[in-house]
């Protein structure tokens, strides 16, 4: 049988992003409790280290509902109502700063501030933290909660689950939390990879590995246009990726038949694009075809255009119909790829899917179970590149550390 470990008001199980905040929000709601952090690898905080290329984008300017997917409705009353990334850090003793598309960080361009600054925290108000403990069970028995690694239990007044999701397994988050939440009754949209490359068929990108290109990326499922990004896209020998790649990879599981098509120069009409085309055949009339468009791409992709309009590329420009000059344009304008699954996790930046937001009250509450708050990236919420999952952690995290910090008459009184 477990034995008995320790006694807490309130444990928090999950110490990355939302957890270390939701310990932070219970601990300024009420000074005199008992807090703890269960984390399951050997220190907390690791997934906050790897953010941003280790610079650890922290948020954006520029917040609005329309870069949220998910189902839990009061996302925006959430982020509105708990204090702003810049306020927050500030009042941690870091200094945020943005660049010119709006994304936050630290001012000394390092994701280890931010750590040092929120530890430095918890050691000041004497939260405990409590690493390799790997939750396996939870159960509710006269009011308390019991939560147990299989050696050992925690014994707890309220509980916060801020475990996270399936994406960098590495950083652990393997989505075992999100199971054991199933098995006690609540409900999961089905999570996928997001914020993640988009895999597609080898043959489709042979020839392309390394490549990088600016391009107008658009999402289709048939002729249903479902959403466009404007970035760089690399290719990789199974995969496309990108930012505003990443920005649609959360689309793949709804829609199976989803294409992903890049517009190569979006400040050109087709006409204007076969305009251009028909001057340059006249500049390089005497070279190869595979030399055609090599003056505006780069050479992969300018002969992977060539071959993909069924040009040989062993002819001369000269020779080449004004029909596969129509192709070529089209194909510029509308360079089209099958994506055939998800990423793998352990390429994922971020989890879709999750907990439902119907299994949650306003505060984020379990409808289950009374005392069980839930916060982070294990709830039906994500966002886009650019600091708005972070933003959502550290929010989310304030909120239910907060509210799980009050008493009962009190949160009464706020809903009456």
């Amino acid at each position: 049988m477990p034995k008995f470990k320790l006694n807490t008001d309130i444990l928090i199980i999950g110490g990355g992003a939302s957890g270390i905040c939701a310990a932070i929000g219970a601990k300024r709601e009420n000074g005199n409790l008992n807090i703890t952090i269960a984390e399951r690898l050997p220190r907390i905080g690791k997934k906050i280290l790897s953010t941003g290329n280790g610079r650890c984008n922290l948020g954006n300017v520029n917040i609005a509902s329309e870069f949220y997917h998910g189902s839990v409705e009061n996302v925006m009353q959430i982020i509105s109502d708990t204090q702003d990334t810049v306020g927050f850090f500030e009042s941690l003793g870091v200094l945020c700063t943005h660049d010119s598309e709006g994304r936050m960080y630290p001012y000394s361009n390092s994701a280890n501030t931010v750590l040092n600054a929120m530890r430095m925290f918890l050691n000041q108000e004497e939260i405990t933290e409590l690493c390799d403990f790997d939750v396996c069970s939870i159960e509710k028995a006269s009011g308390k909660f019991k939560v147990s690694n299989g050696e050992e239990y925690i014994v707890a007044e309220k509980i916060i689950i801020a475990a996270g999701g399936y994406a960098a397994p590495s950083m652990g988050t393997d989505g075992s939390m999100m199971k054991l939440l199933c098995g006690m009754g609540h409900k999961i949209i089905t999570p996928t990879a997001a914020i993640a490359p988009l895999c597609v068929n080898p043959n489709d990108v042979k020839g392309l590995k390394g490549v990088r290109v600016k391009a107008a990326v658009s999402a289709f499922s048939g002729v249903s246009f479902l959403a466009k990004e404007i970035g760089e896209v690399q290719f990789n020998e199974n995969n496309i990726s990108g930012i505003c790649i990443f920005n649609l990879a959360y689309l793949y599981p709804e829609y199976k038949n989803l294409v992903i098509s890049l517009d190569l120069m979006p400040e050109l009409t087709i006409n204007e694009l076969e305009k251009l085309l028909l001057k340059i055949k006249k500049i390089r009339l005497q070279f190869q075809s595979e030399e055609f468009v090599s003056g505006i791409f780069n050479r992969n992709l300018s002969s992977f255009l060539i071959k993909k309009c069924h040009i040989d590329k062993t002819c001369r420009i000269s020779e080449i119909s004004d029909d596969k000059i129509h192709t070529l344009a089209k194909n510029i304008k509308r360079l089209e790829f099958k994506i055939t699954a998800s990423s793998l996790w352990k390429n994922a930046q971020i989890t879709h899917g999750g907990i439902c937001g119907e299994c949650v009250d306003l505060n984020l509450q379990s409808k289950f179970f009374k005392g069980m708050y839930l916060c982070g990236e294990i709830l039906d919420v994500d966002g886009i590149c650019g600091g708005y999952n972070l933003t959502w952690a550290w929010s989310s995290g304030l909120w239910a550390g907060k509210n799980a910090a009050k008493k009962s008459e009190d949160i009464y009184a706020e809903n009456k």
